[in-house]
């Protein structure tokens, strides 16, 4: 039986979600990858939540991966395969289109389903420690189509066949040049620079992020089976909410706005 767990709190408007496995470099096990879902829709339907963060349990690790202690048991025939790899792909959808914004915090290793769960997120943030890897071609893995149209989607086809082919471990600054993560901190202020990042989404107008994420969501789906009507909805639910009135209002006294998300 894995220890491993994901821990969830809810702390100032944000929704936090910890890889907790330490002793494995919080390497991802089937149970974990089946509580994703749940877990990213409880935060979802908190109105209190303006956020989702996703961050590794101690200072060594975001994810490793995938526990391969549990590939015996769990991919040892044709039907468990299908089923972990679909607990996988459940879990990765659930993150990519949650309606709140996902952000993830990286610490350390962020190597082969550790780098797809960031990826998944909408934001990345990164310490100067950071390292990331997708090793399937050293370990002689199929890389599957979803996996492959994720990292291509966020980097670009060329950013994608670096990382896939080389299966090179990229530092920090690697990963910020291919824009596999938006800003990277100092280990010494890392903590206080990420958390002025997510109090400044925390803080902005919930219906005005929500439909943006929405937009962003659609965009990710085939073109024509995108919803640009449920989009256009949530935009005219911003003109018509008491948060355009307060920052309309706040602007003009010159104050910072204080947003219910009503």
């Amino acid at each position: 039986m894995s220890s491993g767990t994901l821990a969830y709190a809810v702390e100032g408007g944000l929704a936090r979600i910890t890889i907790a496995q330490p002793a494995k470099m919080n390497a991802m096990t089937f149970e974990m990858w089946t509580a994703l879902p749940e877990l990213i829709a409880r935060a979802a339907a908190d109105p209190a939540i303006r956020a989702i963060v996703l961050a590794g349990e101690g200072e060594k690790a975001f994810c490793a991966g995938a526990d391969i202690s549990q590939f015996g048991e769990r991919r040892s025939d044709p039907d468990a395969v299908a089923a972990y790899d679909a607990a996988v792909a459940e879990g990765m959808t659930a993150l990519a289109a949650a309606a709140k914004p996902t952000l993830a915090l990286i610490k350390g290793i962020c190597f082969g389903g550790g780098f797809g769960l960031a990826l998944a997120c909408d934001i990345r943030l990164a310490r100067a420690d950071a390292r990331f890897r997708v090793p399937a071609a050293r370990l002689g893995l199929g890389y599957g189509f979803e996996g492959v149209k994720l990292i291509a989607r966020k980097l670009g086809p060329d950013a994608a066949a670096d990382i896939l082919f080389s299966a090179r471990i990229l530092d920090a600054a690697d990963a910020l040049r291919l824009g596999v993560v938006g800003q990277v901190w100092a280990q010494e202020s890392f903590a206080a620079d990420s958390a002025t990042y997510l109090d400044l989404v925390a803080a902005n107008a919930p219906l005005t992020v929500a439909a943006a994420k929405r937009a962003l969501v659609e965009l990710a789906r085939p073109e024509a089976e995108r919803d640009a009507q449920a989009v256009a909805a949530l935009v005219s639910a911003c003109f018509a909410s008491a948060d355009y009135r307060e920052g309309q209002a706040a602007f003009k006294e010159k104050r910072t706005p204080r947003f219910s998300g009503a």
